[in-house]
């Protein structure tokens, strides 16, 4: 007999009352940033992702130059089924031409959002890279602009992401309690930096809910290694390197590992994890429902975070790419 198969774990996020599934679908790739991915590759990943329980899809206006948005609200559509079935997310403030969070473009952003992503509403709409942007403004200006498409019904919650884990702090603490629903931050929860979860009983306090990404440290903890513009410094990626070829030596896949350690604190609603194949959704699904039913490699792990602890929680100054 067939033993049942594990699904993949639902979270919850924050006050929303939306459940999360663990693993995120990033969906930067179907923008083809890392290279290019035919429209058959991106239905065919959104459609494995969402049968093995993925139900959390990411983009921006900015992959891509809106390609990104494009290819997933054609992957969403060729999925047939229904729209509370799934949740997605899409960004503000951040667009090829450059960054602008005023009121009347993230209130007509909005609307070229829904019109590439083929949705009526989306689930979350974050303003993109605040650091990038006067904060005062997100403050004052983008924020209440969120809150009237919030009311229109064009979005259900208000979100921010951005790299310097302070900008969190300065925009929750100048806002009303519940007008901010969700924050995504990344690279800060991975197993060279885990520098977010200092910041995770404010977040709690706040009732904001908490989605990670960039695990991998956007390259540095994958076989492949860094892009040439990775702004970390020389000392942390020969670190990471090291911790690379150790994994290797093993036979262990130092990207899984990393994963997983990102997985296994459940204070995040959501890992989110960039994919543009049917191999990587299978991969991370796998890697997920690993650590619910067996537990990571502890052993291996504790390996790597002696490799890398010379460089622990070493952060890099906020770059406009990435």
């Amino acid at each position: 007999m067939a033993l049942p198969q594990a699904s993949l774990e639902l979270r919850e996020l924050g006050n929303t009352g939306l459940k999360l599934s663990c693993v995120g679908f990033g969906a930067s790739p179907l923008g083809n940033v890392f290279g290019p991915v035919s429209d058959e590759d991106a239905i065919a990943s959104v459609r494995e992702a969402f049968r093995r329980g993925i139900n959390f899809f990411d983009t921006s206006p900015y992959y891509g130059g809106t390609l990104s948005e494009k290819m997933l609200g054609k992957s969403l559509k060729a999925l047939g089924v229904p729209r509370h079935e799934y949740i997605v997310s899409t960004k503000c403030g951040r667009y090829v031409e450059g960054f602008d969070f005023s009121a009347d473009r993230v209130t007509r952003s909005i609307d070229e959002s829904l019109a590439r992503l083929q949705l009526d509403y989306v689930d979350i709409l974050q303003c993109h890279d605040i650091e990038f942007g006067s904060l005062d403004q997100v403050v004052n200006e983008t924020i209440p602009a969120l809150q009237k498409l919030k009311e229109a019904g064009k979005i259900r919650f208000i979100g921010i992401t951005g790299l310097p884990l302070e900008v969190f702090t300065y925009v929750l603490d100048r806002v009303p309690s519940g007008t901010v629903d969700v924050i995504l931050s990344y690279c800060h929860y991975s197993i060279n930096d885990s520098t977010l979860e200092d910041l995770l009983p404010y977040l709690k306090n706040k009732g904001v809910g908490v989605i990670t990404a960039s695990p991998l440290a956007m390259g540095l903890l994958t076989e492949r290694g860094p892009p040439e513009w990775h702004p970390a410094s020389p000392e942390l990626k020969s670190a990471c390197q090291a911790a690379v070829a150790h994994c290797k030596e093993k036979g262990k896949n130092i990207s899984k590992l990393a994963l997983q350690y990102s997985l296994s604190n459940k204070d995040f609603s959501s890992v989110l994890v960039g994919m543009n194949s049917v191999g990587q959704v299978e991969e991370n699904v796998a890697a997920a429902i690993e650590v619910t039913t067996v537990g990571k490699d502890e052993e291996t792990l504790s390996e790597v975070e002696a490799i890398l602890k010379p460089v622990k929680n070493q952060t890099w100054p906020s770059g406009i790419q990435h």
